[in-house]
């Protein structure tokens, strides 16, 4: 993973003037590059896909198209992109749906300032960010998905892949739902480290994300071990 390049580019999305406007001065004025704002879906669509930010600040309760449609047509067509949900809902269906649609985090708009920051800046290299007690929730579903059957490929299942000692150490925390950083203070090794181990993790398992790397290792039984 290469180091971030100058400030994080953020776009915000909501239908409330006065909170978008809020959230994206508080962003602006805490070094991050607010490169657009929008207030409804279809809008927000068009705008991201001109200004490619790096992270998308979402409401899901939009006019013209609902934020989940939004997260999964803007992640399908760039599957970089980080999104973070900021929603007045704790319904756990909406926080379920919304990380089915490609969100990386979940955070509710009762959030302090500083805790929005965090998770933009969290969410930005790819750690998953959610209110507290919505975590365990998602791991759950992790979970669940994990016991469906997987489509078949119509092959038989290559050999795996040999992760080194630390890579599935590493594979294991992330399965338990262990931030980057929790990760690196459990194993007394830096942030960017934990990153790397993630990142060639990822390419020997040819998966693209940290959903997909948490449903193999949950597969595998990794996040009982």
């Amino acid at each position: 993973m290469s180091e971030q390049r100058g400030p994080i580019r953020v776009m915000v999305v909501d239908d409330h003037p006065m909170w978008r406007d809020a959230v994206a001065r508080d962003l602006a004025e805490s070094g991050f590059d607010v490169v657009a704002t929008a207030s409804d879906g279809e809008q927000a669509v068009r705008r991201a896909k001109a200004v490619a930010p790096d992270v998308l600040v979402l409401d899901l309760n939009l006019p013209q198209l609902p934020g989940v449609q939004v997260c999964k047509e803007l992640v399908g067509a760039n599957p970089a992109l980080r999104v973070l949900v900021l929603s007045a809902s704790g319904e756990h269906a909406d926080v379920l749906e919304a990380v089915k649609s490609g969100a990386t985090g979940y955070l509710l708009k009762s959030a302090s300032t500083e805790e929005l920051l965090d998770a933009v800046r969290r969410t930005a290299v790819g750690d998953p960010v959610f209110t507290p007690g919505l975590a365990g929730l998602v791991l759950g579903e992790y979970r669940r998905l994990a016991s469906d059957p997987a489509p078949s490929s119509g092959s038989d299942e290559p050999k795996a892949p040999q992760l080194t000692d630390r890579e599935t150490e590493v594979l294991r925390l992330v399965a338990k739902g262990l931030s980057y950083k929790q990760i690196a203070e459990r194993l007394v090794i830096s942030h960017r480290t934990v990153q790397n181990h993630v990142q060639n993790t990822l390419g020997k398992l040819q998966l693209h994300n940290r959903v997909e790397l948490v449903r193999y290792a949950i597969e595998r039984g990794l996040d009982d071990a």
